[in-house]
C-alpha cells in the first residue's frame, strides 16, 4: 500500500484478440499490432500512467562500454518504420513554420465546433516521405513526399 508514483517498474497485461492487441481491462484503448502498441504508448500514454521510454539501442548494445547517444537520426527513425496515430485533421498554415505552425494547427483543430471527424491512421515513414493510411476510409491514403515535409514536432503545449 505504498505510493504508486514511486514505483520504478509496473506491469500491464496485454490482451490478444482477432482485432489486435490492447491493454487488458482498458476498453477505451484502440486495438494495435504489438509493435504499434509499443510505439504509440511511447508517444502518448493513453491508459498507462506515463509514456513508455524505449532505449535508443538494443539491450545487448547498452552493456557495451561505448557512450550512449540520446539523439535520433533520420536513419534511426526510418528503422522504426511505422505506428498508428490519431489523425485529427488538416489546417492551412500559410507561411508559418516550426513550432509556431504546430501550435497554431493544434489550437485551430481543438477550437473547431463541432470537432472534425478523427480516426486512427497507420503512420509510415520511409525514404520517400510519410504515408497515412486510414482503414476506416475517412480519406483512405495520403502521401507527403519527403521534399514537402519541412518540420515535424509534438505540440509545444502538450495538448
Amino acid at each position: 500500500a505504498g505510493d504508486l508514483s514511486n514505483e520504478l517498474v509496473r506491469h500491464f497485461l496485454i490482451e490478444c484478440t482477432q482485432k489486435g492487441v490492447r491493454l487488458k481491462g482498458c476498453p477505451n484503448e484502440p486495438y494495435f499490432s504489438l509493435t504499434a502498441l509499443v510505439c504509440q504508448h511511447s508517444i502518448t500514454p493513453l491508459a498507462l500512467p506515463c509514456k513508455l521510454i524505449l532505449p535508443d539501442r538494443p539491450m545487448e548494445e547498452l552493456n557495451d562500454s561505448s557512450p550512449q547517444t540520446a539523439t535520433n537520426s533520420a536513419a534511426e527513425l526510418l528503422k522504426q518504420g511505422a505506428c498508428n496515430v490519431w489523425y485529427l485533421g488538416s489546417v492551412e498554415l500559410e507561411s508559418l513554420t516550426g513550432l509556431q505552425a504546430v501550435q497554431k494547427a493544434t489550437t485551430v483543430t481543438l477550437a473547431k465546433d463541432p470537432p472534425p471527424p478523427s480516426t486512427v491512421v497507420h503512420f509510415k515513414v520511409s525514404a520517400q516521405g510519410i504515408t497515412l493510411t486510414d482503414n476506416q476510409r475517412l480519406f483512405f491514403r495520403r502521401h507527403y513526399a519527403v521534399n514537402t515535409v519541412i518540420f515535424c514536432s509534438l505540440d509545444p503545449q502538450g495538448r
